[in-house]
């Protein structure tokens, strides 16, 4: 999965056919999409085959936008285990900026998680750190 880019539009006919036909005129596949308003607003998370694009493309129609790279965690596909996620993470200090389920599968829901501040949540979570690998001359 792409990064996900969290998306500002105006709540308006058409809007989201704009965006879709933008990334299209690009040659953009959408791998996902989801989206809510709140009143003039209409929040739209996407991913895409093509992140670096993707970001041109946003820029080029002067759209506000976020990336985040997602953090991919397994929780029991029960009631409470997202409110168990999020509290761990709020109780860390780490803001959720976009969540999006991944998929299922025998007991376990699979859920995409960006954050504000991915190295606690990685900690909190018991995810391995981020490494940055060294070149050798």
């Amino acid at each position: 999965m792409g990064q996900p880019f969290y998306i500002q539009l105006q709540n308006r006919p058409g809007e989201l056919g704009h965006l879709a036909r933008a990334l299209a005129a690009r040659g953009l596949n959408i791998e996902h999409i989801s989206g809510s308003s709140a009143g003039g607003q209409l929040c739209v998370m996407v991913t895409t085959d093509d992140d670096e694009a993707t970001r041109d493309v946003l820029h080029g129609m002067g759209v506000p936008f976020v990336v985040g790279d997602a953090l991919h965690v397994e929780i029991p596909d029960v009631p409470g285990s997202l409110a168990d996620l999020s509290e761990r993470l709020a109780a860390a200090g780490v803001n959720i900026t976009g969540i999006l389920v991944a998929g299922r599968r025998a007991g376990i829901c699979e859920v995409a998680v960006t954050v504000d501040d991915e190295e606690k949540a990685r900690q909190v979570l018991g995810l391995p750190p981020i490494h940055v690998l060294a070149h050798e001359g």
